[in-house]
């Protein structure tokens, strides 16, 4: 049968028999060289046939943002909505740095939007501002549904990513609005804070925590809110450090060793938070990193050194009272600053860690000392 196969199986096509055989084209007459006649040139080969053309960073960078977002570590945007008249960020504003087009254009895919009151506001009047910043998120978040979606977990953030939504986190919050009541604390979690910054109290200043203080400290790991020392005195940071069984951040922070600003860590104190598996989030933030991107990028570059590749991350500082560095004036510019880590040869799994992967995995980390500590309570109860 298969010979029978190959003779049913030939190469000419039906009616292919029946045309004439087409006459072979006659080469072409061969004429004689004149006296002055010479070889013509060989042509050099065009260089994209030698080699592929050169990458590009900017397109490396917008690549790698779609599939690994940045977790914007501090959007100053409640404070900055409360004093316009009407805003629509789902169509875009220009009186604001971020907006849903201009976040997604910039590849951001989570923000931590911050619920600080300026420091104007003291005493009980504190508790009473956050509460009104919270309920700001809610609403603005509530009424951008189609681009926002709240969430404070590593796996609600993820879940609003798989749902083409931006993540918004509530918090930080200021710890001034506690007081000394660990039932306040208790109730702003209970309405969705993410994280406290701990600073600015009787029970966290410069001297460090109190015994009142490291029991705060406790009860965010309990809660699973993250504890966030930028502005916080080096004693209560280093304290924290010990105590806290669950990752910390410090979202607003540079390397002092670079630009000595008050809010930047020295490098001690990287590497401390390196080795307690914390998070530092650079700031775009001129004062504090420089005024240009090649000077962000080296401030990334020397926590990255000091801390590791898993404990830096990026923190817009965008709707604040800051100043940006050139070439990064709002959130649909993080792509630039991604190419030029890309220029200064970051790996792809770095560059990941950097926008998305460090920020995930200090959320986890919160859910898992809080998941620890229940247990702990329950197996004493129960003995």
């Amino acid at each position: 049968m298969a010979d029978l196969q190959v003779e049913y199986d030939t190469t000419a096509e039906a009616g292919a028999l029946d045309r004439p055989a087409e006459r072979p084209p006659e080469p072409p007459p061969i004429s004689e060289p004149g006296p002055e006649a010479t070889a013509p040139e060989p042509t050099a080969p065009e260089p994209s046939a030698l080699e592929p053309p050169a990458p590009d960073p900017l397109r490396h960078a917008r690549a790698l943002l779609a599939a690994h977002p940045v977790a914007d570590g501090y959007s100053g945007l409640p404070w900055a909505l409360r004093g316009l008249p009407w805003y629509d960020l789902e169509l875009g504003d220009s009186a604001v740095d971020a907006d849903v087009p201009r976040l997604r254009s910039g590849g951001v895919g989570a923000q931590f939007w911050s619920v600080h009151v300026p420091d104007g506001i003291a005493g009980d009047r504190v508790l009473g501002a956050t509460l009104e910043q919270i309920d700001l998120v809610k609403h603005v978040v509530g009424g951008h549904s189609e681009g926002l979606r709240l969430a404070r977990t590593a796996s609600e953030v993820a879940d609003a990513r798989h749902c083409g939504r931006i993540a918004t986190l509530i918090g930080p919050a200021r710890a001034e609005a506690l007081g000394d009541s660990l039932a306040t604390l208790r109730a702003l979690h209970a309405l969705g804070l993410v994280s406290l910054t701990l600073s600015g109290t009787s029970w966290a200043g410069p001297d460090g925590l109190t015994p009142f203080g490291e029991e705060v400290v406790r009860e965010l790991n309990r809660l699973g809110v993250l504890a966030e020392l930028s502005g916080a005195s080096e004693a209560t940071a280093r304290r924290v450090l010990t105590v806290s069984r669950a990752p910390v951040l410090f979202t607003r922070s540079g390397a002092r060793a670079l630009r000595d600003a008050p809010a930047n860590l020295p490098d001690d104190l990287l590497t401390a938070l390196g080795a307690a598996k914390g998070l530092c989030l650079v700031p775009l933030a001129a004062e504090q990193t420089g005024s240009s991107i090649s000077e962000v990028a080296d401030h990334v570059d020397h926590v990255r050194r000091l801390a590791g590749p898993e404990c830096v991350g990026l923190s817009g500082m965008y709707d604040t009272s800051v100043e940006h560095p050139e070439g990064l004036a709002d959130t649909s510019r993080y792509p630039h600053l991604l190419a030029e880590l890309v220029e200064r040869d970051w790996s792809d799994d770095d560059l990941a860690r950097l926008t998305w992967g460090n920020a995930q995995r200090v959320l986890r980390g919160a859910d898992f000392a809080a998941r620890a500590a229940r247990d702990r309570q329950r197996q004493q109860a129960a003995g």
